[in-house]
Formats: structure tokens, C-alpha cells, sequence
């Protein structure tokens, strides 16, 4: 693995998101003197958070899974997440409602999910379920370590027996047939494979080996935060300001100055002058390359995910029908896709996410009230209407969804909004994600492993980026992954050598990383038995 050289005893972050946390807290508990630079007034980047008329809401991931790799930055400086956020496991992680009026509930336990598709579907889904899980399982075994945890320096590493492992498996096939090939109902068919929507592309199109998402959400289980999904971010602030990182908010960075091929300093907006050995940028790729003063060379294009409009509803009421994360699917399917991700047309028939925080945290609205997230995704501005276009377009599509909504059994719901705020591409532009879309660049096969825009840049040597634009990619476990992965650079290979806490001690195995490998290494050896 290609490290900094030279000197990096004290390293700059830019952005505070859940990357540049990570690598902080890395950073730090590898002995690095860190000063995290944000330009908002507090940490979190994408996992931020808007305080309206006594709602607290999020403003960005609402899902999160494989908590264990939050729990290893913290561990990093000697620290916990569960010291520092009570974290709720969902059950059921979903519910899906279809368009025939029926629902699933989406349970990350092996025999619940059994049963549940049992009901719903009858013996032989059940048992096709079974398969699909052991599949699942194998398929994130073979990726996992060698093709996201790492880092890339030449498409040369793909070269190794896990490869071969993965092509056994069929994850060079496409997502949606080897889905098929374990469930034929259609229905069953979306809960596992609508995850493709996360890395920017079509199940029709997506290789098989991104179901590994679908293994996060459906096996590994997935989690709410009290407080929030913020209360992540903040907590990751807390424990890197008790391990010495000097943090810096409302700091905007203007330029990296670089000399000899070295970054030397940040220079702020104010006119200070960062002096420093290394430097992280966790923000959007677009700025990262501005702030350095050069133009990425890239023979093609990169290509980005598509976007989303949200609708955040402060409601006087709620539906019974809601569990904390429901997934709405209309009845077109193929369609949709073609119209994200192609056409550019808004979906004609869309499906939904609906998220209800004050299910498991009453205390994110004022008493007697409900807080929906409601996230349909959309076209991003380069395939789809341009960002100013958003301005009209935004709220006439606020009354379509509000319409569908109650179309779709949420009765009433116009009526109970009693605060809202809407975000569309306009606003994500506004924040400075490329063509308008939060979700970064698409993980087709050209854009994903050693093909996706690198951490390390050619020409500079004590530069790494973070984030969900460069390795491993997109999605709150993935980001994280990119923090730990920068910070690896800077330090070398963390697995060469024990990690070690804030004060010299080698850092525990903790609690909720040492219940995720249980519940794994148990799913494993269920789902060995029944295959």
C-alpha cells in the first residue's frame, strides 16, 4: 500500500462529515496531532441536522447498518459507541408495501424472515429465501477485506483467489437475475435488489456483487440512534475532541498550499494559515480538486448517482400502517429505473422511502407530534431538469407526493403537516454535490474498486481524500471505511500492527463491534445449516 513519506505528525481534515471524523479519530489514536476544519457550525457534513419549530431533523442518511465500523473509530482513541450512543436495533428493518396492497416486513433474524416469507409468499420463497441468505453471506465474506476495506493502488490487486471466489459466486452476473434465480416473486425480488438505487444503478444493469448492500440492510441488521442519525456524528466530534483534535467550525478553506510536490498549509477564508504535515479532504471531489488548484484528468466523464427530492413533515398525526422505515414501491419497476437513470424524467409511478424518527424518539418532536422523511429518488441534473429548473419544478412535485401519499393509504395527510421543509437538486447543488445529486458518483464497474477515483493523487504526495466519491464509495458504512482508509495512508497498514487507544493501550474489541461478529459468525453458521 502506497503511505505519505516525509514527516506527518500533524495532519489537517478538512469537512466534518462521518469520513472525516473517521479518519480523526483514527488518525489521533495513531499518535497524529489532528485539526478537523468545518465549515459549517458543527460536525456531521451530509449527517447534519435543522432545528424547525421544535422538530429536530435530520438532514441526510437515515438508515444505518454495520454500526461495528463507527464502534472501530472510536476504538481507535480508546473510546466506545456504545459509551457514546444508544442505539436501538429496528425490527423489522423495513416494511415494504406493494402496490397490490400488500406488505412485508423486512426481519434481519433468519428465522423471522423465514417465517415471514412464508406467509407472504409461501414454502418455496421461504426456502429460495434461505438460499438467498447463505448467498448473501458467502458473497460479503468474499468482498468484504479484499475489495472494500482496502485500498487501492492498481487494478493489478484484483488479481487474488477472492476473485476467483467472487466469480464463483456469480457477482459478475447481473443483480437482478441472480436475484431471480433465488426468488421469483416479484415482489421479494425489489426487497433485495431496490438497494441497487444506492450505488447509482439499475438492478437490470447492476453486477450481482452489489447485493453485498442488500446483505448490510437485510442480514447484518440495521439500527437507529436516539437523538437521531446526527447523534452519530456529534458523538464522533465529542470523542475527537477528548483525544486532543483541535476542531474548527464555521472555517472554510480556501486553498491548500503546496510546494515541491508537498501540501505545506490550509490557508481559511478568514486569512489564517494552517501550517501541517498532511492533509485529508473529506469534502466533495469538485472542491477538493479546487481547493488544490487543478483539474482531474480522467479520460471519461465520471458518472453520478441519481438524486433525490425530500420532504421533511412535521405532522400532528401519524398512520399505524408506518414502521420506522417503509418502503413504498409503485408498480412500475424497470420504468423506474429507465426514468432516473436514462430519460431523465421524473417516475411516473415512484416508489418511496418513508422514514418516522419519533417512532423509536418521540423527543425529535414537540409532544403529541410526528416527524416523516419522505425520499423519492429523482434524476440528477445532468441526465434529469437542471438545478434552477427546481425552482418551479420543486414545489409542484411537493403536491404530487403529498397527493400520492394519500393516495397510497395516508389519509390525510396534507391536512396534519404543521412545518415542512423540501429539498431537491437545487438545494444539493447549492451545498456543492456535483449534478445535483447527495449520493456522489455512481458505482458502475468503471467507478468502483481500483477504478473509482482514487484517495491518493497523482503529483502531491501528502494529500489523501475521503468520502463517498473515492474509495470504497457511497453509504454511511462505506464512508466510514473511507475515513479509516485515508487515515492509512498517512499512518500505514493498520492491520501490520495492533491498534492502539488514546493513551498507548491497545485498543479492546468493543461491545457493539463484538455483537455484530456475533450475530454474523451466528447468521453464518444458521444459514450453513439450513442451506
Amino acid at each position: 500500500m502506497r503511505a505519505v513519506s516525509g514527516p506527518t505528525d500533524h495532519v489537517v481534515v478538512v469537512g466534518a462529515g462521518l469520513s472525516g471524523l473517521a479518519c480523526a479519530l483514527h488518525l489521533l489514536g495513531a499518535g497524529r496531532r489532528v485539526t478537523l476544519v468545518e465549515r459549517d457550525a458543527g460536525p456531521g457534513g451530509r449527517a447534519g441536522r435543522v432545528e424547525l419549530d421544535g422538530f429536530r431533523i435530520d438532514t441526510g442518511p437515515t438508515v444505518l447498518t454495520m454500526p461495528h465500523l463507527a464502534d472501530e473509530a472510536f476504538a481507535a482513541v480508546g473510546d466506545s459507541l456504545a459509551r457514546r450512543v444508544d442505539l436501538v436495533p429496528l425490527h423489522p428493518a423495513y416494511r415494504a408495501a406493494f402496490a397490490d396492497g400488500t406488505s412485508l416486513d423486512v426481519h434481519t433474524d433468519a428465522a423471522a424472515m423465514e417465517e415471514e416469507v412464508r406467509r407472504f409468499a409461501g414454502p418455496a420463497q421461504a426456502a429460495g429465501y434461505r438460499r438467498l441468505r447463505h448467498w448473501l453471506e458467502r458473497l460479503y465474506q468474499a468482498q468484504m477485506r479484499r475489495f472494500i476495506d482496502t485500498n487501492f493502488d492498481s487494478p493489478l490487486q484484483l488479481l487474488h483467489p477472492d476473485l476467483a471466489r467472487l466469480a464463483a459466486l456469480g457477482g459478475f452476473g447481473r443483480l437482478d437475475r441472480r436475484i431471480g434465480s433465488f426468488l421469483t416473486d416479484p415482489r421479494l425480488q425489489r426487497v433485495f435488489s431496490f438497494q441497487a438505487l444506492y450505488a447509482g444503478v439499475a438492478p437490470a444493469r447492476a453486477l450481482a456483487a452489489y447485493a453485498v448492500i442488500s446483505y448490510m440492510d437485510t442480514v447484518a441488521g440495521v439500527w437507529f440512534p436516539k437523538g437521531g442519525m446526527h447523534a452519530l456524528p456529534r458523538a464522533m466530534a465529542d470523542a475527537a475532541a477528548e483525544a486532543g483534535a483541535d476542531l474548527r467550525w464555521s472555517s472554510e478553506v480556501r486553498a491548500v498550499e503546496q510546494s515541491g510536490g508537498r501540501a505545506r498549509a490550509v490557508h481559511l477564508a478568514d486569512g489564517e494559515r494552517i501550517a501541517c504535515d498532511a492533509v485529508v479532504l473529506s469534502c466533495e471531489l469538485p472542491t477538493a480538486h479546487r481547493l488544490l488548484g487543478r483539474t482531474p484528468r480522467r479520460p471519461v466523464p465520471l458518472r453520478h448517482s441519481p438524486s433525490a427530492v425530500i420532504l421533511h413533515a412535521g405532522t400532528d398525526r401519524t398512520w399505524p400502517q408506518l414502521a420506522h422505515h417503509t418502503l413504498s414501491f409503485g408498480a412500475a419497476w424497470e420504468r423506474t429505473f429507465e426514468e432516473l437513470t436514462r430519460t431523465g424524467s421524473l417516475m411516473s409511478d415512484p416508489s418511496l422511502l418513508i422514514t418516522r424518527p419519533t417512532t423509536h424518539d418521540p423527543s425529535l418532536a414537540p409532544p403529541g407530534r410526528h416527524l416523516h422523511y419522505v425520499l423519492a429518488p429523482c434524476p440528477n441534473t445532468t441526465v434529469g431538469p437542471s438545478a434552477p429548473a427546481w425552482r418551479d419544478l420543486g414545489p409542484r412535485y411537493r403536491d404530487t407526493l403529498a397527493a400520492e401519499l394519500e393516495r397510497r393509504g395516508l389519509h390525510g395527510f396534507e391536512g396534519s403537516i404543521r412545518t415542512e421543509q423540501l429539498v431537491t437538486p437545487l438545494d444539493w447543488t447549492a451545498q456543492g454535490h456535483a449534478a445535483g445529486s447527495p449520493f456522489s458518483v455512481a458505482h458502475t464497474f468503471a467507478q468502483t474498486g481500483p477504478f473509482r477515483p482514487r484517495n491518493v493523487l497523482r503529483g502531491i504526495d501528502n494529500v489523501v481524500l475521503a468520502g463517498c466519491g473515492t474509495t470504497p464509495g457511497v453509504g454511511v458504512p462505506t464512508v466510514l471505511i473511507s475515513g479509516k482508509l485515508a487515515a492509512a495512508r498517512i499512518t500505514g497498514d493498520p492491520r501490520r500492527r495492533p491498534a492502539r487507544g488514546s493513551r498507548g493501550r491497545p485498543a479492546a474489541r468493543l461491545p457493539v463491534a463484538e455483537a455484530a461478529v456475533r450475530v454474523t459468525e451466528a447468521d453464518s453458521r444458521e444459514g450453513s445449516r439450513r442451506s
